[in-house]
C-alpha cells in the first residue's frame, strides 16, 4: 500500500494545484520511516558531535555562563568562588553544561532535518509563507537569551547579592557561597525562559495564518493578554520584582508586535 506524504488535508482543485505545484512523490509508509530514522540520526549525531565538542570546552562554557555573577560578586566584595558539595556534583555540572551548549550548537542543524522531513509535504506557497517563521524564531530566541543573560543577570543577581551582611555589622555575617548546580539551573531556567517567551510572535503569527486567532481578537483581549504575562514571569522568573517585570514588559511588547505581525499572516476576506 502506498501512502502519500501529508495528504491527509483536503487537496487543492486540479487548476490551482498546477499553479502551486507539490514537490512530494507517493511513498509506501516504510519508505517514510526509513526517512525519519534518517533525520533522527542526522540530528543525534549533530546533538553528539557538539556535546563532546561542549565537554571538552565545559570550563570555558561555565565561566562564561558565570560571568555575571562574577563580576557583580566583584563589584560587591563578594566571596568570588562556587561551591559543590556532592562529590559528583561537579561532574554532572559539567555534563549538563555540555548538553546546554550543544542544544544551542545542534538545534539548527535539528529544525533543519525537521524542515527535510516535512517540506516535501507543502505546497510551493506554503514554504514561501513558512520560512520567514523559520528564521524569526532562532533570532527571536537569541535575543531573548541575550536579554536575559546582559541584562537580567547583572540586576538580579545584584539585588540578591544585597541580602549579605558584612563582618562586624552584629551577629554572624551573612555571606553567599553559591553551588555550581544550582546556579547552572538557575542561568539555564532563566534563557530558556527568555527564549521561549520571545517565540510569541511565531506561535500567535502562525495561529492567525491557518484562522485560529484574528488580529481583532487579540486587541480586544489585551488586557487579559497583560495579566497572563505578568502571572508567566511570576512563574518562570526568580522571585523578584525587577527580573519578573524584566520578563514581563517585553513579553507585552512582543504581544503588540503579534497583533502586527496577525494583521499582515491572517487571511483577507474574499471579495464576493
Amino acid at each position: 500500500m502506498r501512502i502519500p506524504f501529508l495528504k491527509s488535508r483536503q487537496p487543492k482543485p486540479a487548476t490551482v494545484e498546477e499553479e502551486d505545484p507539490i514537490d512530494d512523490k507517493p511513498m509506501p509508509l516504510l519508505d517514510h520511516l526509513i526517512e525519519l530514522r534518517r533525520r533522527l540520526m542526522w540530528s543525534i549525531g549533530a546533538f553528539m558531535i557538539a556535546f563532546f565538542v561542549c565537554y571538552f570546552f565545559s570550563g570555558q562554557i561555565y565561566a562564561f555562563l558565570a560571568a555575571p555573577l562574577a563580576h557583580v560578586e566583584e563589584r560587591m566584595g563578594g566571596s568570588q568562588r562556587m561551591i559543590y558539595t556532592g562529590l559528583t556534583e561537579g561532574f554532572f555540572t559539567y555534563l549538563k553544561v555540555a548538553m546546554f551548549g550543544a542544544l544551542f550548537i545542534a538545534f539548527p542543524i535539528m529544525a533543519n532535518q525537521l524542515w527535510l522531513f516535512v517540506a516535501p509535504g507543502l505546497y510551493r506557497s506554503e514554504k514561501r509563507a513558512l520560512l520567514p517563521f523559520l528564521i524569526a524564531s532562532p533570532v527571536l530566541f537569541l535575543m531573548g537569551a541575550a536579554l536575559a543573560y546582559f541584562v537580567i543577570f547583572p540586576a538580579a543577581w545584584t539585588f540578591f547579592l544585597h541580602f549579605q551582611t558584612p563582618k562586624g555589622a552584629g551577629g554572624l555575617p551573612i555571606v553567599l557561597e553559591a553551588r555550581v548546580s544550582e546556579y547552572l539551573d538557575l542561568v539555564m531556567k532563566l534563557v530558556f525562559a527568555f527564549g521561549v517567551a520571545f517565540q510569541l510572535p511565531v506561535a500567535l503569527s502562525l495561529l492567525a495564518k491557518v484562522g485560529i486567532v484574528t488580529s481583532k481578537g487579540l486587541a480586544k483581549y489585551r488586557r487579559y493578554a497583560i495579566v497572563g504575562m505578568f502571572i508567566v514571569a511570576a512563574i518562570l522568573a526568580p522571585p523578584d520584582i525587577f527580573t519578573q517585570c524584566g520578563l514581563a514588559i517585553p513579553l507585552i511588547g512582543l504581544y503588540e508586535l503579534s497583533i502586527f505581525a496577525a494583521r499582515m499572516m491572517e487571511p483577507k476576506p474574499v471579495e464576493v
